[in-house]
């Protein structure tokens, strides 16, 4: 049932609450039981994130000055395979995803994970503990992606999600049931595991870190890498020229959001390899063009 009253609340009156923490509490008043409230808003808001964060890449890939953001531009996926990708994902969200998230909330109250309670936490704490998971899950995922890479896992489960070896930001989730269970456990796994020790996380900062994650798991399969992306002012940050060389080459690069478990473990070399001759290749391209405009000027002064 509803437990978000003024009296659970830290002794904190509705008229002092800001306006996020006053529509929370209002939300989960409308409904009788907390655990349906829950679940609605937080398939909605993933609905909302997703589908909200991939619609500018869809546009960028009509404006003609962003193609040369583009990692791999020989490879364009037509509206059909995009659309193919949208309707798998919209099954899983709802087949898969959705019954899973109805089964959040008995076990995050089981663990003491605050849901209604208001005033919410700190934003340093939020902060910190939206870090925390980021860590916790990208080792996770660095090694389960990997083991999703070994012989009948990567046939039978992995396989489905390297369809598109140049991928694009609907393609985040579009994944094999099992493999949604597994890596979606790294996900939600940590913030489960941290109140579990703790008994200190709330659910307005899980909605934060899935928010945050959702971001970065379709700016990784974006297929751009902008100036202005996280990478370029992070150096540790994997990004979408990170994530984009493992579906292209189908091998290295295993993490998801940083760079250090692949450079520890020494599944980067091949893609170092990879960029450095990329960059080589700019290089005497750029060379090439300077020569070639300084031969030109020369033999225009020599006519003259």
């Amino acid at each position: 049932m509803n437990n978000n009253t003024l009296e659970n609340s830290f002794s904190t009156s509705y008229e002092e609450l800001n306006f996020i923490e006053k529509a929370w509490t209002d939300y989960f008043n409308l409904f009788e039981k907390e655990a349906i409230a829950t679940a609605i808003i937080a398939f909605v808001l993933h609905e909302i994130v997703y589908f909200g964060r991939c619609v500018p890449f869809i546009i960028a890939d009509y404006i003609p000055s962003f193609a040369k953001y583009k990692l791999q531009p020989a490879k364009v996926n037509m509206a059909k395979e995009q659309w193919i990708c949208l309707k798998s994902v919209l099954t899983s969200h709802f087949l898969m995803e959705l019954p899973l998230i109805f089964g959040f909330h008995p076990i995050a109250t089981f663990f003491g994970m605050d849901i209604t309670t208001v005033p919410f936490p700190h934003w340093q704490t939020i902060c910190y503990q939206v870090a925390l998971f980021f860590v916790m899950e990208d080792t996770f995922h660095y090694w389960f992606h990997r083991l999703l890479h070994y012989g009948p896992f990567y046939k039978y489960i992995h396989k489905q999600h390297h369809e598109y070896s140049a991928p694009f930001g609907l393609a985040a989730e579009y994944a094999h049931p099992l493999e949604v269970l597994i890596l979606g456990t790294g996900t939600i796994g940590g913030p489960l595991l941290w109140v579990s020790i703790t008994h200190n996380l709330h659910l307005i900062t899980v909605f934060i870190w899935i928010s945050l994650r959702l971001f970065q798991a379709i700016d990784a399969h974006s297929g751009y890498d902008f100036p202005w992306s996280l990478r370029h002012f992070l150096p540790f940050w994997a990004g979408a020229e990170h994530h984009d060389y493992h579906h292209m080459a189908f091998v290295n690069c295993f993490s998801t959001s940083f760079r250090w478990w692949d450079y520890l473990m020494g599944t980067d070399l091949k893609y170092k390899a990879y960029r450095q001759k990329r960059q080589t290749q700019a290089d005497e391209l750029k060379a090439a063009a300077a020569n070639g405009s300084t031969s030109a000027s020369s033999d225009i002064k020599k006519t003259n």
